[in-house]
Parts: structure tokens; sequence; C-alpha cells
């Protein structure tokens, strides 16, 4: 069972890849938040609410969004999108480090490039979603590594051509995508 302390230890020497913005691309960060729960280690997720205009209206995600000209740096982009689409306030919480940068794989998406911040918290909080956000829930390591969890996707989204993806299912919730290239190597990271 992943615990909150191995992800301590295997995340802090840790030097993620940053890439270099380039004209054009746009800034952003997600909070990859960490708990240590009944089955261990688990993270939690936010499916986006349906919105026109949003390209990843509807998916399972980490909260996140674009930084703001107000924002001092990615880490406070991070923070800030946590408490707009969740009501958690991460700017006390213990940070136990940084991700990868990852940019879409598919050229109709904005030209993003993400950050994900790994925080540590003590005790679940209390969620209060906002807007953006039509579900919220927590997720064990254990049953993202569950073989029944794991397996592939047929994405037929609209701009997208058809294509199959590596996802985590589990009941009606999938995550791929962004999410998924953010947890599989997080996941490894931490066990």
């Amino acid at each position: 069972m992943k615990t909150l302390q191995e992800a301590r230890i295997n995340l802090r020497d840790y030097r993620p890849t940053e890439i270099p913005l380039e004209v054009g691309m746009i800034p952003a960060a997600v909070a990859v938040i960490l708990h240590d729960g009944d089955d261990g280690l688990e993270a939690l997720f936010i499916r986006r609410a349906v919105r026109a205009g949003d390209t990843w209206s509807g998916q399972i995600a980490f909260p996140g969004g674009r930084r703001d000209p107000g924002d001092a740096d990615l880490l406070a982009t991070a923070i800030r999108e946590t408490m707009e689409e969740v009501g958690v306030d991460l700017s006390a919480a213990e940070r136990l480090g940084v991700l990868d940068d990852l940019y879409p794989r598919t050229p109709v998406l904005p030209p993003v490039v993400v950050r994900p911040f790994v925080f540590a918290l003590t005790a679940r909080p209390t969620i209060v979603a906002g807007p953006e956000v039509q579900d919220t829930f927590w997720v064990s390591f254990r049953a993202l590594q569950a073989p029944a969890a794991q397996g592939e996707v047929i994405v037929d989204h609209p701009g997208i051509p058809r294509r199959v993806l590596p996802a985590y299912t589990l009941g009606n919730r999938t995550i791929w995508g962004m999410s998924e290239r953010i947890l599989t190597p997080l996941i490894s990271l931490v066990s």
C-alpha cells in the first residue's frame, strides 16, 4: 500500500523536465493533491462541467488552469485555480514536488503547456465545487493499479481523429489524455 511518506521520499529528488515557452504557447498549471486514505495514497480529481467552448468539457482532470496575468508564477496559478475550482486553499499545504511539463498531443487543442505541482494534505478537505466543476472524487493508487482499471479507450472527440489511448477506467469515470499522462509517471515515481 503506497503512502504519503513514500511519495515524499520518492519525489524529493525528482527533477522535472520543463518545456520552454515559445510565442503563442499558453502557460497553465494543475494541482495533484495527495492524501493518505483508507486504501493508501489517493488523489483528488474533478470532472469538468459541460460548457460550450471548453475543449476539455466534461473530462476528468486535476484542479488547475491557465495562468492569469496576476499570478506571480505557475505555483500561484495552481493554488488560485484549486481554490476557484474546489474551494481548497493550498497556500500553506506541503509541496512534494513538480512533475514534467506537458502539452496536448493533438494539434486542434489549445497550445497549453501544463506544469503539475504535487501537494500533500494530512486530512481530506471540505470540497466546494465551483461553476467549472461538475463533480469531485478521490481515487486510491491501489484502485488505479488494479488490472481491471488499466486499459485503453477509443476517443472520438470533436475535431480529434478517432484514436485509442491509454486510460484508467473506474466505473463510469475514465481518466485519459493529459490527466493520464500526469498520473501514470506519478504512480511509477511513488511505487
